[in-house]
């Protein structure tokens, strides 16, 4: 109950950071949702699975930006005249 309690304090409490910065937190929000599912599923450490899902959600997200600049970045080289 009491970790229940936390977990939804924490959820509130992040919510409108998310939604105010979502150009800066891309992906967090949703790794946090996954993280904090399987972190509760593990052991009721739903926060911390939630911190975790956070960081590797926005990683994952900057990685595949850089990904996909690459590529557009050479696509554009390769068409030109």
């Amino acid at each position: 109950m009491k970790s229940t309690i936390l977990a939804t304090a924490f959820v509130l409490a992040i919510a409108p950071l998310a939604l105010s910065t979502s150009a800066d937190a891309k992906g967090c929000l949703k790794g946090a949702a996954v993280g904090g599912v399987a972190g509760h599923m593990a052991g009721h450490h739903g926060v911390l699975g939630a911190l975790g899902g956070c960081a590797i959600g926005h990683h994952m997200a900057n990685k595949n930006s850089k990904e996909n600049a690459t590529d557009n970045n050479a696509s554009q080289h390769t068409n030109q005249p």
